[in-house]
């Protein structure tokens, strides 16, 4: 494993604030990554009650896996791409974290084909698994 913190979260994501929801990118290997996110009061996902949604868990693993391939690309030497999520499957979240909570969000490379990685993620709260899912990302040409 490549400890990756030698770059700044937003230079490995084409996302930027307030929609970064991966405070840094902890580990970074060819088939596995992970990465960490506390869970902020003014999150764009977080509910009135502190809760942080659904959708929220999704970007944290698609930008978890945004975070990973542009690590690659820039020890490369190359531009970080664009990518989207290409599907979700097998989703199921065991709770919704809360404001202050941190997220560890590892991923696991099952498959790499062409522009297509295909991971199987999980996020963990206080080293309790809270969410899983298989999850496919389809790289743009665009960077």
């Amino acid at each position: 494993m490549k400890n990756s913190q030698k770059y700044e979260i937003e230079e490995l994501i084409p996302q930027r604030r307030p929609f970064v929801m991966v405070d840094s990118l902890v580990e970074c290997g060819e088939k596995v990554s992970m990465s960490v996110f506390e869970i902020k009061r003014d999150n764009l996902f977080c509910n009135k009650e502190g809760e942080f949604s659904e959708a929220g868990l999704v970007e944290n693993i698609a930008q978890t896996c945004a975070a990973r391939i542009g690590y690659m690309a820039l020890e490369k030497g190359d531009k970080v791409r664009i990518g989207v999520i290409g599907a979700v499957n097998k989703m199921s979240i065991e709770r919704k974290p809360v404001v202050g909570e941190l997220l560890e969000t590892k991923i696991e490379v099952e498959e790499e084909v062409f522009n297509l990685t295909l991971v199987n993620a999980e996020i963990s709260c206080d080293n309790k698994v809270i969410a899983t899912c298989k999850m496919k990302i389809a790289l743009t040409d665009k960077s």
